[in-house]
C-alpha cells in the first residue's frame, strides 16, 4: 500500500487525531480573529487610489481619524463632498470606526493609511504619495489623558509636540499650506477668573496641557517663517455625545477604560462592563465639590472645525470651542443615570486625579461673532442620549 494511503488508513483507525487536529485549527482561527486586537488586523484602506473630491471641495488629511473625534470629523467632511485621507497608527483609535467610515463613504472620497506620526520619514513618504496632493491637514492625533500625562510626561511631549513638528515638516516638504489644529482648554490650567476667553493667560498644570501649548507655539513660529502658510488653532473643551443618526459613537477600548472620558465610563458602568463608576475629586472649591467643565457635543466640535476651515490666516487665529456653560461632574453623572435608566453604582473618591483643575468653562463670544458658529446641542441629556443609543446598539463596540 502506498505511504499516503497507509497514513489515511491510520487516521481512519484513530479518529481522536481528527478531533485533536480540529481543535488545533479552531484555536488558531479563534486567536486570529478574536484574541489579536482588531487594530492589528486592519490593512490600509484604498491606499493607491486617486481620490476625487466633489467640485469645489478639498482633499483633506485627518490625523487621528480612527479616534472618537477624528472619525466624526472624517464622516462630516466626506459627507460634505471632501475627500479624506486618514493617518492613524491605531495605538489609541478604533479600527471599527474606520470600517464604518469605509462602508458609508464612496470609495473615491476615502482612504486610510496606517502611519505613526512619530516616524517622520513615514509621514513625509505618505503625504508625498497621496493623489491628488492634499489641500489641508486637520490635525487631531494625540494622546489625551491628564492622569497618564502626569505619570509619563515624555510620552506626551513626544506624541503631541514632536509629532506636530513632524507633521509641519512633512507638510512643508510636500507643499501643503493649510492647517486646522485641534488644541485643548487644558492649556488654561486653573484660571483666575471665569469664563475663560482667548485672552486668558495659558498656565497649564499638567504635561498634556503643556505639550499642547508647546505645539501651538511651534505652529505660530512656523507660520512666521512661511508667509503663504495659513492655519487656525481651536481650543476645545470636554467632548462627549455621538452622531445623532447612530453611524458612529464613542467606544473606549478595554485597555484604556481606566482613563476614559466620564461619558464613556458612565456608559460602561450602565452596560455592566465595569462594576461601578468612580468620580475622582469631591473637595474642589466648586458648587458640589466635583470638577466643573464645559461639555461640548462632538458634532458641534466638528462643525466648529469645518467653520474654521474658512477662516485660516497667518498668524493663526485662536478660538475657544464650548457652550459657555459649566456643568459639574456630579450633574453630568446624574444626567447619565437618568438617560440610561440604569442603577449605576457611583463611587465618589475624595482624592482628585493628579494634574486636574477645579473648574473651567468658556466664553464663546469670539467664535460666535467672528465665525458665526454656535453650539446646537447644549442639553446634556440630549447629547448623552445620542451616545447611549449608539452604545445600546453596539455594546461591544464596532
Amino acid at each position: 500500500m502506498p505511504p499516503t494511503m497507509a497514513g489515511a488508513e491510520r487516521w481512519k483507525r484513530d479518529p481522536v487525531r481528527y478531533v485533536i487536529f480540529g481543535l488545533i485549527v479552531s484555536f488558531f482561527v479563534w486567536y486570529y480573529h478574536f484574541s489579536a486586537p482588531a487594530q492589528r488586523l486592519l490593512p490600509d484602506i484604498n491606499p493607491r487610489a486617486v481620490l476625487q473630491p466633489d467640485p469645489g471641495r478639498l482633499h483633506i488629511v485627518v490625523t487621528g481619524g480612527a479616534g472618537f473625534i477624528g472619525s466624526h470629523a472624517a464622516m462630516v467632511l466626506t459627507q460634505a463632498g471632501h475627500a479624506v485621507t486618514v493617518l492613524d497608527n491605531l495605538s489609541r483609535g478604533n479600527a471599527g470606526a474606520l470600517r464604518a467610515l469605509w462602508d458609508m463613504t464612496p470609495a473615491r472620497r476615502f482612504r486610510f493609511l496606517r502611519v505613526d506620526l512619530g516616524e517622520r520619514a513615514a509621514v513625509c513618504g505618505a503625504l508625498a504619495r497621496l493623489r491628488p496632493r492634499p489641500d489641508l491637514v486637520m490635525h487631531f492625533a494625540a494622546v489625551a489623558y491628564v492622569g497618564e500625562s502626569m505619570r509619563d510626561p515624555l510620552q506626551y511631549y513626544k506624541n503631541v509636540t514632536v509629532n506636530t513638528v513632524n507633521v509641519l515638516d512633512c507638510m512643508d516638504k510636500v507643499g501643503i499650506k493649510q492647517l486646522v489644529y485641534s488644541s485643548t482648554c487644558a492649556v488654561y490650567g486653573n484660571p483666575e477668573s471665569l469664563p475663560v476667553t482667548e485672552a486668558t493667560p495659558p498656565k497649564p498644570i499638567n504635561p498634556y496641557g503643556q505639550s499642547k501649548l508647546m505645539a501651538e507655539e511651534v505652529i505660530r513660529w512656523y507660520a512666521r517663517s512661511k508667509p503663504d502658510f495659513k492655519s487656525i488653532i481651536l481650543r476645545y473643551f470636554n467632548v462627549y455625545g455621538s452622531d445623532p443618526q447612530g453611524r458612529l459613537g464613542e467606544y473606549p477600548r478595554p485597555e484604556l477604560r481606566a482613563q476614559a472620558r466620564i461619558s464613556g465610563a458612565c456608559m460602561d458602568a450602565a452596560l455592566g462592563m465595569v462594576p461601578s463608576l468612580t468620580v475622582k475629586g469631591t473637595k474642589h472649591p466648586t458648587k458640589d465639590g466635583t470638577c466643573v467643565r464645559d461639555y461640548i457635543h462632538v458634532m458641534d466640535l466638528i462643525s466648529a472645525h469645518v467653520a474654521g476651515m474658512g477662516h485660516l490666516a497667518n498668524p493663526p487665529p485662536l478660538y475657544n470651542i464650548g457652550t459657555g456653560r459649566g456643568v459639574s461632574v456630579k450633574e453630568f453623572v446624574d444626567a447619565c443615570k437618568k438617560v440610561t435608566g440604569r442603577d449605576i453604582q457611583v463611587i465618589y473618591q475624595e482624592e482628585a486625579r493628579p494634574g486636574d483643575y477645579a473648574e473651567v468653562w468658556s466664553d464663546v463670544s469670539k467664535i460666535n461673532n467672528e465665525l458665526g458658529w454656535r453650539a446646537n446641542y447644549t442639553d446634556i441629556e440630549e447629547g448623552l442620549r445620542h451616545a447611549w443609543n449608539w452604545r445600546l446598539l453596539h455594546p461591544d463596540g464596532y
